[in-house]
């Protein structure tokens, strides 16, 4: 066994990502993984409580962005551009520099159901923070949850784009995209005004 080294999570979450994309999530062991970098499955539990938390552990810092997002837009900004001011927070918080990390990690979670079922049910999670921080600024409902859910949406379709293999624009350029296409349809959108 190697000497203590710094870094141990960081270094637990580069050999799993490794180990899942080569030989599967289902087939790699907690012990496997600990075992890769040096260190001891009892280690490897001290930073994760389980494998699925290697892949998901930084849920809470992108929902803490998305957050500071949200208090920081200007006062009196309405909930979509509070969502807005949200959405260039989170853009900055995968840099390019991130891309190849996040598409391997992608390409696991999209190889196992039980993985596309918890990435489904962080976006849910998400959507329902930010629809309690828009009510905290005072927005009401629907459209605290409207505003939310829309954002949360443009988040998840760009940040997929963004994966793609050959994709080259940075996930500001691309939520900026999405995010336009959605003010887009929801100023073409007539079915509102005929159910009155």
């Amino acid at each position: 066994m190697v000497r203590w080294q710094p870094g141990a999570p960081e270094r637990l979450q580069k050999a799993a990502l490794e180990l899942f994309a080569t030989r599967g999530f289902e087939q790699t062991t907690a012990a496997e993984i600990a075992q890769a970098v040096g260190l001891t499955e009892r280690t490897f539990f001290r930073h994760f409580s389980d494998k699925r938390e290697v892949l998901f552990q930084g849920q809470e810092l992108l929902a803490q962005t998305f957050l500071e997002g949200v208090a920081t837009a200007p006062p009196g900004a309405s909930p979509l551009d509070v969502v807005a001011h949200a959405l260039r927070s989170v853009s900055a918080f995968f840099p390019d520099e991130r891309r190849s990390h996040s598409r391997l990690r992608q390409s696991v979670i999209d190889r196992n159901p039980a993985l596309q079922e918890r990435e489904r049910h962080k976006l849910t999670t998400l959507a329902t923070t930010v629809a309690d921080a828009l009510r905290t600024r005072g927005v009401g409902e629907p459209a605290a949850t409207l505003a939310a859910e829309s954002g949360v949406t443009v988040f998840g379709i760009s940040f997929i784009q963004w994966l793609r293999e050959g994709e080259e624009r940075s996930l500001a350029s691309i939520i900026g995209e999405v995010f336009d296409e959605l003010l887009k349809l929801a100023g073409n959108a007539t079915v509102g005004r005929e159910v009155r």
